[in-house]
């Protein structure tokens, strides 16, 4: 098991639980997961809290770069991180993710993808496909750009730095900052908040967000141009590079091609 899954009256939890891996989002939890979302769908929850563990120094670490090879997409449509993405998106209810240490890679994705997030003082997060010379997908790209300010986004993208705490609040990644101590508390709270209220009016308010939000036209030229820029990446040399230097656990050497 990669994750313990629970119901409390009409809220739901998936804690991930692979400490070893830091939670890495692998295949097989995240299958795990999107089961845990088709039982609590099918079972007509009113929220979810997605967590880990309270003693986590890392929420989770992102893709399960083993999982990665050399010129195949990382990010495709039907990659399982992705599949996840769309699943919290579409869920009926909302997705509530309580963060209590680092968050990289496409865990970030997957938390900025839940209806809000809730983390305290030790929380993090980063995106980090420069480190590995991965191409960001284009619904990925989108997604920051919606949340976010146009200038963070591409600073995050960029250096790979962490975004700490405070900073998180102000840029408005988190709904709200809590002691650590608190966090737990806080967050149950707001989802029996939520699942008190009519399910019918919150499912249709958060669909409709969705489609207004995803409401983007893009010609077929310009997706195709998208296409080639993140293939052109899969198949350089820098990426095997990046991918071969992560699991070595040593400096990468980018040479650009």
């Amino acid at each position: 098991m990669f994750t313990q899954v629970q119901r409390t009256d009409w809220v739901g939890t998936i804690m991930l639980d692979q400490p070893a891996k830091r939670n890495a989002l692998s295949k097989p939890m995240v299958d795990e997961m999107m089961v845990a979302l088709e039982d609590f769908k099918q079972s007509k929850a009113r929220a979810v809290v997605l967590r880990a563990a309270s003693d986590a120094k890392v929420w989770s670490s992102g893709h399960d770069i083993a999982e990665i090879h050399q010129g195949q997409d990382p990010l495709a449509y039907d990659d399982p991180v992705e599949k996840l993405l769309r699943a919290v998106r579409e869920f009926p209810a909302p997705v509530i993710a309580m963060v209590h240490g680092s968050v990289w890679g496409a865990a970030t994705n997957l938390v900025l993808n839940c209806d809000m997030i809730i983390g305290d003082e030790t929380c993090s997060f980063a995106i980090t496909a420069v480190n590995l010379g991965v191409p960001y997908n284009a619904a990925g790209l989108l997604q920051f750009m919606r949340r976010l300010p146009l200038n963070l986004v591409k600073e995050m993208f960029f250096t790979a730095q962490s975004v700490q705490a405070e900073d998180a609040l102000t840029w408005g990644i988190l709904n709200h900052l809590v002691p650590a101590g608190e966090l737990e508390k806080f967050t149950y709270d707001l989802a029996a908040q939520i699942a008190a209220k009519a399910p019918l009016a919150i499912t249709a308010a958060k669909e409709q967000m969705r489609v207004l939000a995803d409401a983007d036209q893009l010609t077929p030229s310009l997706f195709e141009y998208v296409q080639q820029l993140r293939q052109s990446v899969c198949q350089s040399k820098d990426f095997s590079e990046g991918i071969r230097a992560f699991l070595e656990k040593r400096k990468p050497v980018f040479k650009g091609r």
